[in-house]
């Protein structure tokens, strides 16, 4: 079945608009001295919008680190089926914190939640269906809920959010944040992109923005991997291929940045060679050597996608091949939290579904014969959803917006390359980009965290200092916790600028890199 045309997207796209902007307005225009109290906000009447539940919620003192401080929890729907939660702290200070969400959503996600502690309200949905988020049958030949999930439900959630905060405390937003990674990172480049005054400041950490570039590059991947669809219990790259590939590079680059710590500070220094592997003699397989067959694997996951002499997508650079959360989760498996659906590696399970779901419409699609002859046209429907891929943030910066934009160099999910590229044509749009988005790459991280590198900044406080005092940030600090302690602490700088090693204090130590 063909997909509707762009014509009904725009007309359905406008209707939905005019009903909730509308609700928006309506929430707006009351009496300041006519606030609600938490119990009644469920009987509040917008358009488009119902209220489930509005009750308060007391701390749960059991779990100290996860407490959160008293508030009003509100759950509704808008719409057919946009769930969503907005929490309203009882010391609210005025700002507004929504969280973005992985995968394929389906639940209620809120990646900013614990800003309540601070006095944020703050939101989250499960952009417009239920679902585990890796499968996405959901979006079988319909229409809204592809366009919801594509960029709608986040829009529609932030403006009915506001309304009831308005209704709730008698005062409009002074702020607004928005903080996602992974899909919740290319949620927020597409609010920035399609919805510009929604937010003040963004957070964007690894972004999924371009979904047939990534799309291509998961089914390169899983061609290379699993090249029989019957038999994804055997991968053509082992567990110990993984082993003995990262201990090579790393024999090979890890001390290029003078510290000998298991982290590359950019892996694009690393001058490794896949001819220096050792090759198992003919007809052989062993745990200290690679056949043939594994090297072009490999060699397919870091060169990545090419189709018609164009570059696709830039595949990954060296590091994070045998880290958890790495490559076997991602790239290689056998993921066993994925075996229920059949997935061997979340890069298996996401390009599948993608192409099943979002391009062709049919969940009998097999990934193993597809030959990408008309891999633009077969996705061009798929991007007009589901691409954050515009270079113009000329409305975000006249209305005074500043995005962060953080990725880790070994995130085996989606590549810090591509993001780098990205990044690159913005400041072809703009050289004057750096006063509004700035791009951060932290070495030894994996997706959105994990790894040998330090993966924690406190983004929120960092951008909330951007926008409502102007301190652009320049050096920021990163850490990474064991124990809830601090044992590795270093600089981050605004690409293309990085943190040289002094040669000389403790490396874990952030005043030993200049």
């Amino acid at each position: 079945m063909k997909p509707l045309t762009k014509t009904w997207i725009a007309i359905w796209l406008l209707c939905s608009l005019f009903v909730f902007e509308s609700s928006a307005q309506q929430s707006t225009n009351k009496d300041t001295g006519s606030c609600l109290p938490c119990s009644e906000l469920k009987n509040l009447k917008l358009p488009d919008v119902t209220i489930i539940l509005s009750e308060l919620v007391k701390p749960d003192t059991s779990n100290k680190e996860y407490t959160e401080k008293p508030h009003c929890k509100v759950l509704g729907v808008i719409g057919k089926e946009i769930n969503f939660e907005l929490l309203l702290p009882d010391e609210w200070n005025g700002r507004f914190a929504m969280g973005g969400g992985g995968g394929f959503v389906g639940n209620i996600q809120n990646g900013s939640r614990y800003s309540i502690n601070r006095g944020f309200a703050t939101a989250g949905t499960d952009t417009g269906h239920k679902g585990n988020g890796v499968k996405a049958d959901w979006a079988l030949n319909n229409l809204e809920r592809q366009v919801n999930f594509g960029h709608l439900a986040i829009h529609r959630t932030a403006e009915v959010s506001k309304s009831l905060i308005y209704n709730y405390y008698c005062a409009e937003v002074e702020f607004s944040y928005f903080i996602g990674c992974s899909r919740g990172g290319g949620q927020a480049l597409m609010e920035a992109q399609r919805y510009p005054e929604d937010f003040n400041g963004i957070i964007t950490g690894a972004p999924a923005y371009n979904w047939p570039e990534l799309t291509a590059e998961f089914i390169q991947n899983s061609q290379a991997v699993y090249p029989n669809s019957d038999d994804l219990e055997n991968p053509v790259i082992t567990s110990d291929n993984l082993k003995l590939l990262q201990k090579a590079v790393l024999d090979a680059c890890d001390q290029i940045d003078g510290i000998e710590d298991g982290i590359m500070n950019d892996p694009r220094d690393c001058n490794f060679k896949l001819s220096d592997l050792p090759i198992c003699k003919e007809g052989r397989a062993g745990k200290d050597c690679f056949t043939k067959k594994q090297i072009e694997a490999i060699k397919i996951i870091y060169e990545g996608v090419n189709i018609d002499g164009e570059k696709i997508y830039p595949g990954f650079p060296f590091g994070g091949e045998n880290d958890n959360g790495g490559w076997i989760a991602w790239i290689v498996g056998p993921n066993t939290f994925l075996k229920p659906l059949n997935f061997p590696s979340l890069q298996f399970g996401f390009g599948t579904e993608v192409m099943k779901y979002f391009v062709f419409n049919d969940p009998d699609w097999d990934y193993s014969t597809y030959d990408f002859e008309n891999f633009k046209r077969d996705t061009e429907y798929a991007a007009s959803n589901l691409n954050a891929t515009s270079t113009d943030y000329s409305k975000f910066k006249n209305n005074n917006g500043k995005m962060i934009l953080w990725h880790g160099w070994e995130d085996a999910a989606l590549s810090a390359l591509s993001t780098i590229n990205y990044y690159e044509s913005v400041k072809k749009t703009d050289s004057e980009v750096e006063n509004y988005l700035k791009l951060y790459l932290l070495p030894g991280v994996l997706h959105c965290g994990g790894g040998p590198g330090p993966d924690h900044a406190d983004w929120l406080e960092i951008i909330q200092k951007w926008v409502e005092k102007g301190e652009a940030p320049d050096r920021v600090i990163v850490s990474k916790k064991e124990h809830g302690k601090v044992v590795i602490s270093r600089p981050v700088y605004p690409y293309p600028r990085k943190a040289v090693y002094d040669g000389e204090g403790d490396p874990n130590t952030e005043s030993s890199f200049k």
